[in-house]
């Protein structure tokens, strides 16, 4: 430090900077189906007979003779078969990605000073900021 004190000015600069990336992606997959089927069958069967048989004589000789027969016979077979399928696929795919980029620059200035002393007083003041 000299007799008159020292002064300096200046400036000073700075910088900020901030890089952030981020990326991603997803996929997605869904697969569902489903099988329906069914059976049915049924018979039947019926059979009956009937019958009737007359005869007649008089007393005169004469004859009455009758014969009356049914035979019934009935058969049926169904058979029924379903068979149904669904079925439904889907698929998603996405990506993305970002990028965040942050740049600051600050200046500032400045004064500064101390005292110049003569030694025969209080002396000369340069104020500081």
């Amino acid at each position: 430090m000299s007799e008159y004190g020292e002064f300096s000015m200046g400036q000073e600069s700075g910088e900020l900077e901030q890089l952030h990336q981020a990326s991603g992606s997803e996929q997605d997959f869904q697969s569902q189906f489903g099988i329906y089927e069914a059976d049915h069958s049924a018979a039947e069967s019926t059979d009956f007979q009937t019958g009737q048989h007359v005869e007649y004589e008089g007393a005169d000789g004469s004859r009455f003779e009758s014969t009356d027969y049914t035979n019934y016979s009935h058969d049926t077979e169904e058979s029924d078969h379903v068979f149904a399928a669904q079925g439904s696929e889907s698929s998603h795919s996405a990506e993305f990605s970002e990028l965040d980029a942050l740049r600051a620059s600050f200046d500032s200035s400045f004064a500064q000073g101390t005292q110049l002393s003569t030694g025969d007083g209080p002396g000369w003041s340069i104020a500081s900021s």
